[in-house]
């Protein structure tokens, strides 16, 4: 039969034998090995060099147009199936991204890689300022194209962000479709490009952005290749969704865990609010003081807290909490007043808490609060003992026949030492009416029920006495053994003053050796303190405390002992005592100076000594006296000082003959 012979043997039988194969078997070995197209012309060529018969020649060339037909089916799915492989793998990677950036530069990274593109970029809308603009790109070379922002409808991009649809062009700037602007064609020409896909990224029924695939030469992108990059905007959508939704997430927790540790911190200031709150309870209760509430504060806020009086706190900080009501910072330290009223009792200070919680801040505010309430109790308890203190001080004033070992006795129950010096003050306050009523303040009286109160605080805490007496008030304070009446008043008018808000003026009589010895002794010391206190208001020193020495020969007027000796030891005391050790004349010269009119030439003619001299000696007592020596004031106290030194000695010479 033709068919078993050699394939090689040459002849009529071996055309006739192709002539009855199937057109198709050649062909199908070559889809089997998937050999290039322009193998599917040698069959026909062969067929045509071997003298085949039409209709052979026929089929073959419809079998091989069938063949190529079916190569391209082919080529297309495994192209199709690499496509989705490869979107496959891209979903995969996107899911498991989890930070926006990286999804974002990704999904530009594999739209690249996809279509085999140049440059790949995406664009995300902006809701509130209402355009699209550039947010990743991968293969671009301009930084004005990657900065664009793009109005809803202007050029390609703007166009899917506002119809949602894929747009897709081979030469970008003539296809008139699109809204060409300056800005954005500049981009464009500034990257380059010439063919450009873009495909919307839909969340939803929204669009979120615009991904692009684009050429710098004309380019024909497939609908398959549009379809292949819509699905992959539609993956890349899905992850965007996906790392926004963690980034928010991430965001609340960390948002929760901040405001659990507030909470957790608040819980714990609530706390110790509410420990504190109950020590202090407990402290009222059980009758605790001033330095146990300190105490309990200092332990609960973790700190040093002391209370101090009015003069010893913060003046400045002091006074901003008595006006706010609230505990105010004072550097590192807190300061919270402690008032009552108008009255100012003192302050608790929390040292070295410069940061002090809301609460805490409440807290040492509340302690103030419980430690006013425990000073106003002590100083209701204390109203008793004041009045007895008040009561002995007015027997002394007024009956000065009283049994001393009864008003030893009296003194004793309050702890006052009457045989012991004592100075008598009298204060008022500034601008406070005079009244000639004794006794207690009325209810009426605020002004001298406050400085009888404060001035009653103070006399107790020296072991003192005091009382109201004509509109203002007296005290009977200890003096110690090197003390000073002035310096004593000055230091009450500042005391007292801190403490009421108001200047107080204060006069001081001379020392009162022991009033329970010579009672009548106190009422004259208050006549003195009296006078030293008017002579201040009258010379316009109203606030500021005084004695009798602090007036200079005035104080002679103003004290009772007239202690002419004082004043002139006071005035002179210096010169007289240059003069005693180094044998000089410089009080001679001194009496001659002012006898001369203070005429140093005429000062030197009395005195029969060289100008010079005059001038040196006068120098002299400059430097013992003070430089204001020679102010009229001045001047008139060392010629009254030295007249009367003059009669002191005239009259001792008198004696001794």
């Amino acid at each position: 039969m033709p068919h078993d012979q050699p394939a090689s043997a040459p002849g009529p039988a071996s055309a006739d034998a192709s002539d009855h194969d199937p057109a198709e078997a050649p062909f199908l070995g070559l889809l089997a090995t998937g050999a290039a197209a322009e193998e599917y012309e040698r069959p026909v060529l062969r067929a045509r060099a071997g003298g085949a018969a039409a209709a052979r020649l026929a089929a073959l060339e419809r079998a091989k147009l069938l063949a190529l037909r079916v190569r391209t089916e082919l080529e297309d799915r495994r192209r199709r199936e690499a496509e989705l492989s490869a979107l496959y793998a891209t979903a995969h990677d996107l899911a498991g991204l989890r930070d926006l950036d990286a999804v974002l530069r990704a999904i530009v990274r594999r739209a690249r890689s996809l279509l085999g593109t140049e440059v790949a970029y995406l664009t995300l809308n902006d809701p509130a300022a209402g355009d699209t603009y550039m947010r990743v790109t991968d293969g671009s070379v301009s930084a004005r194209f990657q900065q664009l922002r793009l109005a809803m409808g202007e050029g390609l991009g703007g166009l899917v962000a506002q119809t949602a649809r894929p747009y897709v062009t081979d030469s970008y700037f003539h296809d008139e479709r699109f809204r060409h602007t300056r800005t954005i064609d500049s981009g464009v020409r500034d990257e380059g490009l010439v063919a450009i896909l873009g495909v919307p990224l839909l969340l939803g029924s929204g669009v979120i952005g615009v991904l692009f695939a684009a050429d710098r030469r004309e380019r024909v992108f497939e609908p398959g290749q549009v379809a292949l990059l819509a699905a992959h905007a539609a993956h890349a959508a899905v992850a965007i969704d996906t790392a926004n939704l963690l980034a928010e997430t991430r965001k609340t927790l960390t948002e929760l865990e901040a405001a659990n540790e507030i909470i957790r911190d608040r819980s714990s200031v609530i706390e110790r609010a509410s420990d504190v709150h109950d020590r202090l309870t407990e402290l009222v209760l059980r009758g605790g003081g001033v330095q146990d509430v300190a105490d309990a504060v200092a332990e609960v806020l973790d700190g040093d807290v002391e209370f101090t009086e009015p003069g010893r706190a913060p003046a400045a900080a002091l006074d901003r909490s008595r006006a706010d009501g609230h505990a105010v910072r004072d550097g590192a330290d807190w300061v919270a007043a402690v008032r009552a009223g108008g009255e100012v009792l003192g302050a608790l200070v929390l040292r070295g808490h410069p940061a002090l919680d809301p609460v805490d801040q409440r807290t040492l505010e509340r302690a103030a609060m419980v430690t006013s309430l425990l000073l106003l109790a002590r100083r209701t308890a204390g109203e008793a003992e004041q009045r007895v203190r008040g009561e002995l001080l007015d027997d002394l004033l007024d009956a000065a026949a009283r049994d001393p070992r009864l008003l030893r006795e009296r003194a004793a129950r309050v702890g006052a030492d009457l045989d012991a010096p004592h100075v008598v003050l009298a204060a008022r306050m500034s601008g406070a009416p005079i009244s000639d009523g004794d006794g207690p303040p009325r209810p009426d009286g605020t002004d001298r029920r406050r400085l009888w109160s404060a001035a009653s605080h103070l006399a107790a805490t020296r072991h003192g006495l005091a009382a109201v007496r004509d509109g203002g008030a007296v005290l009977l304070l200890p003096l110690e053994p090197d003390g000073d009446p002035a310096h004593t008043a000055r230091e009450i008018a500042a005391r007292l003053g801190t403490a009421l808000h108001v200047p107080v003026t204060v006069g001081a009589s001379a020392p009162v050796p022991a009033p329970a010895a010579r009672p009548a002794a106190v009422a004259d010391a208050y006549a003195e303190a009296r006078r030293c206190r008017e002579a201040l208001c009258a010379l316009g020193r109203a606030g500021q405390g005084a004695a009798a020495a602090d007036f200079g020969f005035l104080g002679l007027l103003l004290a009772d002992t007239r202690d002419v000796d004082g004043f002139v030891h006071r005035t002179l005391g210096a010169v007289a005592d240059y003069d005693a050790r180094r044998g000089t004349e410089l009080l001679r010269t001194l009496g001659a100076y002012f006898a001369c009119g203070m005429s140093p030439a005429r000062t030197k003619d009395e005195l029969h000594v060289h100008v010079n001299t005059v001038a040196q000696r006068l120098e002299r007592v400059g430097r013992l006296l003070g430089p204001d020596w020679q102010t009229p004031a001045r001047a008139l106290e060392i010629q009254l000082a030295l007249r009367l030194h003059q009669l002191s000695a005239a009259v001792t010479r008198e004696t001794e003959e």
